[in-house]
C-alpha cells in the first residue's frame, strides 16, 4: 500500500485528494495536510469584502469531509521536507513518511517586499484569503462613515490581476447602492501595459470591454504603473505621481511556502516549484505539483514585471493530471500519463454586470504563438453565473467529487479540456526547470 501525503487544502489539494480516492479505490493511504481548518472558495472574496456574502456561506470545515472520503487529514503548517527520505514534518514533532507528494499550497503573499503593502503591517486591504477579506469588509463600512479617493490595483509582480479588476467596479456598484459613489474618485493602478492585459497579454476583445467598462462607470486608470512607495494615505510610482487614498486594495506578488524553499535546489528563487509535463519534479520524480506553487513562464515580458495567473480551473486540471499519472504509477489505471491543458474560464462579476474570460490555453502555445481560441463576455448574466458556479462547486466539494462526468461534458462542449495525453518517453516531456516563474 503506497501512503500519498498532498499539502494543502484549497482547490488543488482537495481535487486531488477527491480524484485520488475515486481512482485508487481505497487501495491506498491518502494523507492530506493543511494549516487551515476550512475550505474557503477564493473567487468569492471580493463579495465578502463588500458585504454581498456572508463568508462561512463560501467555506466548508475540512474534517468531515475528508472523513467521509476515507482521507486522513492533519491540521497543523509543514515545518519541513526532506526529499531524500521522502518525509514530512509538520509542526514540531509530527512526522508522515510519503511514497508520493503532492505540493498545493498556494502561495505566500510576498507583502513584505514592499513597505507600507498590506492589511496587517501596512495601509492597503487585500481578497487573496479569508482572513484578509474579512478585514477589508471591516475597513469598508468604516470608509463609508469617511468617504474619500479609492485605489485599487496590483504592485508589481503580481499575477492575477482579476480580482483587482473585479474589486474596483464592484465599489462602484457597492457605492452607488449606498448613494455615495459622487463623494468617491476610483483610480485603477495597474502594472499592465494596457487594461484587460491581465498577465497573458491580453485575450480577444478583453481589452476594449474592461476599457469601455472602466469609462462608462467613471474609474480612472493608470496602466504600466510601478508603485515606489505606499505611505498611510497615498501611493507614490517610480515616475514621481502621487494618489492619495482613504481606502486602498493592491493585490500582491506571490511567493513559494518557506518551507520549499529551505530545500537546496527544490523551487526556483521565488519558491515555486519547476515541472516535467506529467507535473513532477524534474529531481524528485515521487513530488507533484498543482496551482500557484506551479513554475509557469509569463507570456512575453512587459515593462513593469507581471506574472501568469494560474486560475482555479488551472488548478483542478493540474491536480486532475496529477492524480492520473500518480494513480498510472500505482498501477491501478492503464492508460498514457497526461498533462493539464491550462484552458481556464474565469467569470468576473462586477455588480450589475460582468465579464466571462475564456482561454485556450490561458497562456498562448510557444510552438504558434497563439491560442486554440479565446473570447472575452459581458452581461449581467455573467453575475448570474459566477452564483451558480459557486453553488456548483462548493456542493461538489461536499459531494466529494473533483470533476463529474457531466462537467467535462458541459467543458467538451465548450471546447475546452481538462487534461490531455502525452508521451511516455522522458525525452519528449518538455523539462520547465529554465523557466522563471
Amino acid at each position: 500500500m503506497a501512503h500519498i501525503v498532498i499539502v494543502g487544502g484549497g482547490f488543488g489539494g482537495l481535487s486531488a485528494a477527491y480524484e485520488l480516492k475515486h481512482l485508487l479505490h481505497g487501495k491506498h493511504k491518502i494523507t492530506l495536510i493543511s494549516d487551515e481548518t476550512t475550505f474557503t472558495f477564493i473567487p468569492s472574496l471580493p463579495w465578502v469584502a463588500f458585504n454581498l456574502r456572508r463568508l462561512e456561506d463560501v467555506q466548508l470545515p475540512l474534517a468531515p469531509l475528508l472523513a467521509r472520503q476515507g482521507i486522513n487529514w492533519q491540521h497543523g503548517r509543514v515545518t519541513g521536507l526532506d526529499p531524500n527520505q521522502k518525509r514530512v514534518s509538520v509542526g514540531e514533532d509530527i512526522t508522515f513518511d510519503y511514497d508520493y507528494l503532492v505540493i498545493t499550497t498556494g502561495a505566500s503573499l510576498a507583502y513584505h517586499l514592499m513597505s507600507g503593502l498590506g492589511p496587517e503591517e501596512g495601509y492597503t486591504q487585500s481578497v487573496c484569503n479569508a482572513h484578509h477579506a474579512e478585514m477589508a469588509r471591516d475597513a469598508w463600512d468604516e470608509f463609508l462613515e469617511n468617504p474619500g479617493p479609492l485605489l485599487v490595483g496590483a504592485v508589481p509582480g503580481a499575477s492575477c490581476m482579476g480580482p483587482a479588476y473585479e474589486f474596483a467596479l464592484l465599489a462602484d456598484y457597492a457605492l452607488r447602492q449606498e448613494g455615495k459613489r459622487d463623494q468617491v474618485p476610483i483610480t485603477f493602478i495597474s502594472p499592465e501595459p494596457y487594461l484587460g492585459h491581465l498577465g497573458i497579454g491580453g485575450m480577444a476583445n478583453s481589452g476594449k470591454l474592461v476599457t469601455e467598462l472602466m469609462k462608462q462607470r467613471n474609474i480612472d486608470w493608470v496602466e504600466n504603473a510601478e508603485i515606489a512607495e505606499i505611505k498611510e494615505d497615498h501611493v507614490k510610482l517610480t515616475d514621481g505621481r502621487e494618489f492619495p487614498f482613504n481606502y486602498s486594495m493592491f493585490l500582491p506578488p506571490f511567493r513559494g511556502a518557506q518551507f520549499l524553499k529551505e530545500v537546496p535546489g527544490l523551487t526556483d528563487e521565488k519558491g515555486f516549484l519547476p515541472v516535467l509535463d506529467t507535473y513532477q519534479h524534474p529531481d524528485y520524480p515521487s513530488i507533484y505539483s498543482a496551482g500557484v506553487i506551479t513554475q509557469l513562464a509569463a507570456p512575453e515580458e512587459t515593462e513593469v514585471p507581471l506574472g501568469a495567473p494560474k486560475t482555479g480551473q488551472m488548478t483542478e486540471s493540474m491536480a486532475m493530471a496529477v492524480a492520473h499519472n500518480i494513480a498510472r504509477e500505482l498501477g491501478e489505471i492503464n492508460a498514457r500519463p497526461v498533462k493539464p491543458s491550462l484552458e481556464a474560464i474565469c467569470m468576473a462579476d462586477f455588480g450589475d454586470t460582468g465579464i466571462i474570460f475564456i482561454a485556450a490555453p490561458v497562456v498562448p502555445d510557444p510552438s504558434v504563438g497563439h491560442r486554440r481560441h479565446a473570447t472575452a463576455l459581458r452581461g449581467l448574466w455573467v453575475n448570474w453565473a459566477k452564483n451558480a458556479f459557486e453553488w456548483y462547486f462548493l456542493a461538489k466539494m461536499r459531494w466529494g467529487t473533483a470533476v463529474p462526468w457531466f462537467e467535462k461534458l458541459g467543458l467538451y462542449l465548450l471546447r475546452l479540456t481538462l487534461v490531455t495525453p502525452i508521451s511516455e518517453t522522458p525525452t519528449q516531456q518538455k523539462d520547465l526547470t529554465s523557466i522563471k516563474g
